[in-house]
């Protein structure tokens, strides 16, 4: 049997493509010391190369979302904790409402004029409710805006004590008492109660750095004044810068010593201009620094029906709204009281035409 003859083995060649240069690894292979020195030599991108706009704004953006989620935050934890409830047949006599940021809701707000119980000012209320010492109604959500002062002078019927002036209905029943005595009165429904925790009240001012006032001259004399351990405001005409002590004072003011003629309306102006100015400042540049801190302080200075959500509804509602002027529910008449006390009366169509400007807004 032959053998076949030996054959060649068979290859498959293959052409790789055309390179321009010598490959990197070859290189360094070839001359490592030449490519350590490339190496070196190719700059390098420094901390300022690598900040560009973007990175900036973006960085910017950060820190302003973990500020406001921490103010969120402690708000919501303050609003559990800190905050006061009012009694529990408030909400008995309260219209139920929407969320105040989508739905438009009437909110009653309060300040009692009961004084510390360590109070040396003649005829102060130390015990219960005490008399409204600030009544006024604001109407917002839902793209609705308005304001409604009620002088506390203004004489209404309270049921079961006759004709008498409308902050007497808080001592006599609470804010329950005057939620109803309001509604019934104006004939409107009222969805929400906040009412002032004047012991808390100076924190938050100084929380929010103060307020200003621009005003004419004031002097009162806060729990008996300072020569009966209380606080003595004195005010000259212009614009002030106040701390908390010094709101409290103004906002509490119920005898104006140096101006011993202003009226009922006047003293509700002072507060107003008051509370007004403490919106402009929570809206400013440095409350935006002390945002937390205003967070903390902001639920214990109110007692009110609303949750921690429903309240960040509301002050929401209230900066999207904007801030329209305060209408001050002006009398027509006066009247003296069975107790000899002067007090004040509006007509029928007086109140309905302020009533309906107030629903209008």
């Amino acid at each position: 049997m032959s053998t076949p003859p030996d054959r060649p083995p068979q290859y498959t060649r293959y052409r790789a493509g055309r390179r321009l240069g010598p490959r990197r690894e070859d290189t360094d292979l070839l001359d490592p010391l030449s490519a350590e020195r490339a190496r070196a030599a190719r700059p390098r991108r420094g901390w300022r190369e690598r900040i560009t706009p973007k990175r900036v704004i973006l960085g910017l953006l950060s820190l302003i979302a973990a500020w406001l989620a921490l103010s969120l935050v402690l708000f919501l934890i303050s609003s559990h904790f800190e905050r006061t409830s009012p009694p529990g047949n408030v909400a008995s006599v309260l219209d139920p409402a929407g969320y105040p940021l989508m739905s438009v809701n009437n909110i009653l707000v309060l300040g009692s004029d009961r004084r510390q119980k360590n109070s040396k000012e003649p005829g102060a209320e130390t015990t219960g409710p005490g008399r409204s010492d600030t009544i006024m109604l604001i109407r917002t959500g839902g793209g609705h805006s308005a304001r409604l002062s009620i002088p506390r002078d203004t004489v209404v019927e309270i049921p079961g004590h006759g004709l008498q002036k409308i902050n007497a209905a808080h001592e006599y029943g609470g804010p329950a008492e005057s939620i109803a005595v309001i509604k019934n009165w104006l004939g409107i429904p009222i969805n929400h109660l906040v009412e002032v925790n004047f012991e808390n009240f100076p924190a938050l001012i100084d929380a929010m750095g103060g307020v200003n006032y621009t005003g004419g001259c004031i002097v009162s004399r806060l729990d008996g004044g300072f020569s009966r351990g209380g606080y003595t405001l004195r005010l000259a005409a212009g614009t002030h810068h106040l701390n908390g002590k010094q709101a409290l004072a103004l906002a509490r003011t119920r005898e104006n010593l140096c101006a011993p003629g202003e009226t009922d309306i006047q003293r509700e102006e002072h507060q107003q201009a008051l509370f007004t100015d403490m919106k402009s400042q929570l809206l400013s540049v440095s409350s935006f620094v002390r945002l937390p801190l205003i967070a903390w302080n902001a639920p214990p200075a109110i007692i009110s029906d609303m949750s921690g959500p429903t309240l960040l509804g509301l002050f929401g509602a209230l900066a999207i709204d904007g801030t329209p002027p305060t209408h001050v529910l002006k009398s027509t008449s006066q009247i003296t009281l069975p107790s000899g006390e002067e007090g004040l009366t509006i007509s029928e169509s007086a109140r309905r035409a302020d009533v309906a400007q107030f629903m209008a807004g």
